[in-house]
């Protein structure tokens, strides 16, 4: 289960319980628009916007042109040999949100060959009117054949940090624009080099309530979608140089799930390494791909999203604002991997607490409370209880105020998103 105590961050909603249908835009009212926004570049003209070093584009995606340098890189999980890479980075153009932003999560679809990696870095201005360093957001290859992916600790300035996959702002600090740095590496000498076919990330400033109202209806209840259910239960002990299945493992079995519901899921060549006892082989791949070396676990977001984007599906990270919100995604045929905490009498039906989980939102029942895929349901080593029914209001508060309402939106290219409210959050 994936600690969401990295993130202080809180969102309030002062939606009533209901089942008129209402619009995304309509889940809140206009003072409380202003806290999350999402920005991405995914085509030719967005890549265009920005300043290419060394990248240019090539069937729509981000490449490697010609190197501007090298870096001699020693991997902090390797065997202590430094290798030399050719480097070349593509720097987005500034967003500004249009609210003073406490914490950003990136996302990125890229693959990389063997030999090649991606880090992804962010800038911005802060309140005292200075440019910030740049902080690093991820280091993060494709494969694991490589370096090992990770997330980067110990970046903590005057301004703020980065807490495994996000930029949190110091206390009484905030940035009013933010931009971000892709940096493609390939080993010197190599042809190989890595493919970029989308970057993004979702900002936020989340206010401080312990609490949320019930959202209104959007227009799904009594819609489920046919997700298919993995327990994470039944991979304890697997795998210990991957967290050793079992709680650990909530992300990756969750992302795994998405991935098959659209198919996507790998091929049993690709799971062969997997030993052939272990039930649902697709999840101890899932774990080994979206690994954080530095983090020591499977639950960093963009990890796992980008794990995803490897699978010839589009995927990030955002914030909704609500249930109502989530409605949405759910009529559009998308199921959402929500990322929540709660203690053991704050869920009913759970049956178990947690500082960090995640499961599949796949529905509404037909008054209004959310059909989940939990992969911990029961604590039972089954994929028979993972289905379940929670209540809406204690579901909420499980997601909305301790992660801030933080989702993996993982479809493919041709399955359209719904569309976004007045402050766009995907």
């Amino acid at each position: 289960m994936t600690p969401v105590t990295r993130s202080t961050a809180l969102l309030l909603t002062s939606a009533v319980l209901g089942s008129l249908v209402i619009s995304p835009s309509a889940a809140a009212p206009p003072e409380e628009r202003r806290d999350i926004g999402y920005h991405q570049w995914t085509s030719p003209l967005d890549f265009l916007a920005g300043q290419h070093q060394g990248t240019s584009m090539a069937g729509g995606n981000l490449v490697f042109r010609k190197p501007t340098g090298t870096t001699a890189y020693v991997d902090p999980f390797g065997d202590g040999t430094p290798k030399t890479y050719e480097q070349a980075s593509w720097v987005s153009p500034e967003v500004r949100p249009g609210f003073g932003l406490t914490e950003l999560v990136a996302s990125w679809n890229a693959t990389t060959p063997a030999g090649t990696w991606i880090e992804v870095s962010m800038s911005g201005r802060s309140d005292l009117g200075t440019s910030t360093k740049w902080y690093v957001l991820g280091r993060w290859t494709s494969g694991d054949d490589s370096m090992h992916r990770t997330s980067v600790p110990d970046q903590e300035d005057t301004v703020g940090d980065v807490a495994v996959d996000t930029f949190v702002a110091n206390d009484g600090h905030s940035l009013d624009r933010w931009r971000l740095k892709v940096t493609l590496f390939r080993q010197a000498g190599s042809r190989q080099a890595p493919v970029v076919r989308s970057v993004g990330a979702m900002a936020s400033r989340l206010p401080d309530a312990e609490t949320v109202p019930v959202s209104r209806g959007g227009g799904a209840w009594g819609k489920v979608l046919d997700v298919p259910t993995y327990s994470q239960e039944t991979h304890i002990g697997h795998y210990p140089q991957w967290d050793n299945g079992g709680e650990a493992w909530c992300s990756a079995t969750s992302t795994a799930m998405v991935l098959d519901y659209w198919r996507a899921g790998p091929t049993k060549r690709e799971t062969s390494w997997v030993d052939p006892a272990d039930a649902d082989p697709q999840v101890d791949h899932s774990a080994r791909m979206v690994f954080d070396y530095d983090y020591d676990g499977a639950g960093n977001w963009p990890f796992n999203t980008a794990y995803a984007g490897t699978r010839k599906v589009d995927a990030f990270v955002t914030r909704l604002r609500s249930l109502t919100e989530a409605e949405q995604f759910i009529k559009a045929g998308i199921p959402l991997v929500a990322s929540l905490s709660f203690e053991k009498d704050e869920l009913p039906g759970a049956g178990y607490g947690t500082n960090g989980h995640l499961m599949v939102i796949v529905g509404f029942d037909r008054n209004g409370n959310v059909v989940v895929n939990d992969p911990a349901s029961h604590l039972i080593k089954s994929n028979d209880e993972v289905r379940t029914t929670y209540d809406r209001k204690a579901f909420e508060n499980a997601w909305v105020p301790h992660s801030g309402g933080l989702v993996y939106v993982i479809h493919p290219s041709w399955k359209q998103l719904p569309r976004a409210g007045a402050q766009d959050n995907w």
